[in-house]
């Protein structure tokens, strides 16, 4: 298991508390990474693609695409929260539509004698109808995961941009040492060619554009500390108020 989906998984547990089959349920429906949902295809298709299955005998295939469809009516209800009720028939009715559809699959598998197997779909075939008896709570628990969620991607992308751009920052400045490095040998060579009191005067001048070279190097460095100070402040404190907001939405979760 990946550390994000480690992480997903304790979300999910501390906001079902301790709602075991809630829990199990929505381990099952929830994507870790809700962005995902935005490139699936709609409900309708998932369904459409369900129903040809069933008519070409194709339970599982069938199980499969409803399964896809009710995931994404899930999340689709928690972006959607003034549209709830629609949502709320359309997912008790791929509800019903699986549960039936996993339950022609295990009587089919019982009459093959794979009893093990169609055993097994028993638990799907009693998570639908729990699905459809804990609607609100699906939902609204399913809402604080994503919303939880998403604000954790949102910072992790822009901490990535931060991190990316005082990369660019420091490559930049390396870029103008490697610069400066090079115009001063070229200073020393045309120094060499010179007669002595030309030399003197042209070495004085290396070293004021030396000490003024200097000085922005250190103003640089000075700018990149003030800032990277700024951005970690400005980052412990948004960890703060998306602590504060996430314990404010636990508060409100089902109990």
């Amino acid at each position: 298991m990946s550390k994000k989906e480690e992480k997903s998984q304790d979300l999910l547990e501390a906001l079902c508390c301790n709602d075991v089959e809630l829990y199990r349920l929505l381990t099952r429906h929830l994507y870790v990474d809700p962005t995902v949902a935005t490139l699936k295809s709609d409900l309708k298709i998932f369904t459409e693609q369900a129903e040809k299955s069933i008519n070409e005998g194709n339970y599982r295939e069938a199980i499969d695409k409803y399964q896809l469809a009710v995931d994404k009516a899930i999340f689709d209800a928690t972006q959607n929260p003034g549209d709830k009720d629609r949502y709320v028939a359309v997912i008790k009715d791929l509800a019903s539509k699986t549960a039936n559809v996993t339950k022609k699959l295990k009587e089919e598998l019982e009459k093959e004698g794979l009893v093990d197997y169609a055993s097994s779909l028993e638990r799907r075939i009693t998570d639908y109808r729990f699905m459809s008896e804990r609607i609100d709570d699906v939902i609204k628990t399913a809402s604080l995961f994503y919303i939880e969620r998403l604000e954790e991607l949102k910072a992790g992308e822009m901490k990535e941009a931060r991190e990316k751009e005082r990369y660019e920052a420091v490559r930049e400045e390396e870029r103008e040492d490697e610069k400066e490095r090079e115009t001063a040998k070229a200073r020393r060579g045309e120094r060499k060619k010179m007669g002595r009191d030309e030399r003197r005067e042209a070495e004085r001048e290396h070293r004021r554009k030396e000490q003024s070279e200097k000085e922005k190097r250190e103003a640089r460095q000075k700018e990149r500390e003030t800032t990277q100070i700024e951005e970690d402040k400005k980052q412990l404190e948004e960890d703060e108020k998306r602590e504060a907001r996430r314990k404010e939405r636990r508060e409100t979760r089902p109990t």
